[in-house]
């Protein structure tokens, strides 16, 4: 600690007071030292957090556990907590998954993506895997295109994969390509299960003869059309259903449906890495209430998301706690997010 005093010292006196390259009035940079009191802070590796959470789910399974044997629980119910229905964003799976070894994009969808579909198949009766489309003329093609920039590649069983991924990935032509082949893919995996993909504007699925209510589909983003596989999923009886996807607006719409549905759980397993987390929008709904739940999609888009801009230095939770004070104007999201006519939307602002 002594010796990075003194040379500080030497350097405060040979910038400001000999060589004069540094005003005498600009500030002192402060020293983050790492003191007994301050100790500096490990971060844990990928594998201390995975046994860290294993640990802790561990922990509370062994006190429902032994709570069920208490309270003379049904031990057969107790044990049948998995979810029936699992629906994916495709789009945010191939962002998480890494390439591996393989070489080739028929080398990609056989050692990495359907080994990964066949995987969480077998803890639900049912996997929907749904696919973002790419639309020339639209207000999202415009926001995607101020993501970054990347090299096209036309997507062939034998085609080398990039070696830069996400680079691919930004571009919407390659995901045009790639989002079908894997589809086609995944419907050739053998399974008694219900096993659903969109692939453009239809869906291939396993066990199943009637997709009316699911295709053809125009939904551009994968965020609106997991609304549907969900409302389809609960239309065919189920009652307990997960999803995967990093996308906020996907949170947003859930917990809105959730009233609506009769649904006993929805789970969102929302994020990657150490942000990820699984959130039960079933017990969010239920604690907002009806009205708020209806008016919810109105005040993000309100607020900002991806077609919208937000407010000058004003963010969600500024934005939620107004709402929070100010309840008066719930009815009035709730009327703007019914979709009416310019001149209704007019009088609702007034």
């Amino acid at each position: 600690m002594e010796k990075l005093g003194l040379v500080q010292y030497e350097t405060y006196v040979e910038e400001r007071l000999v060589n004069q390259t540094v005003p005498i009035t600009d500030p002192i940079k402060r020293n983050n030292l790492h003191l007994f009191s301050r100790p500096p802070v490990r971060e844990k590796s990928r594998k201390q957090l995975q046994m860290s959470s294993l640990k802790n789910d561990c922990s509370l399974f062994s006190r429902l556990y032994i709570a069920s044997q208490i309270r003379h629980g049904d031990l057969d119910e107790f044990f049948q907590h998995e979810n029936q229905v699992n629906i994916l964003d495709g789009a945010a799976i191939i962002n998480m998954l890494r390439l591996g070894t393989a070489k080739t994009f028929q080398g990609y969808a056989t050692d990495v993506f359907v080994p990964y579909v066949t995987s969480q198949l077998q803890h639900v009766d049912r996997l929907d895997i749904v696919w973002d489309l790419y639309m020339a003329d639209s207000l999202k093609a415009d926001t995607r295109s101020k993501r970054g920039k990347g090299v096209r590649r036309r997507v062939e069983p034998s085609s080398a994969v990039p070696g830069n991924w996400q680079e691919f990935l930004r571009i919407n032509d390659n995901k045009t390509e790639l989002f079908p082949f894997l589809a086609s893919n995944v419907a050739d995996i053998d399974t008694s299960k219900h096993l659903i993909t969109t692939q453009d504007y239809s869906v291939l699925c396993s066990n199943r003869q009637d997709v009316s209510a699911l295709a053809p589909c125009t939904h551009e983003e994968a965020d609106t059309r997991i609304l549907l596989h969900l409302q389809d999923a609960v239309q065919q009886g189920y009652s307990k259903v997960s999803m995967r996807t990093v996308d906020t607006d996907v949170v947003v719409l859930a917990i809105a449906s959730a009233n609506r549905l009769n649904i006993s759980e929805l789970w969102i397993a929302f994020g990657a890495g150490k942000s990820f987390r699984f959130i039960a929008a079933h017990e969010i709904a239920k604690a907002l209430g009806p009205d708020r739940c209806v008016a919810l999609p109105m005040f993000h888009a309100f607020t900002g998301c991806d077609t919208v801009s937000c407010f000058g230095g004003r963010g969600k939770k500024t934005a939620w706690d107004t709402w929070t004070t100010y309840g008066d104007v719930t009815p009035a999201f709730c009327a703007l997010g019914a979709m009416p006519e310019c001149h209704e939307c007019h009088a609702t602002c007034h």
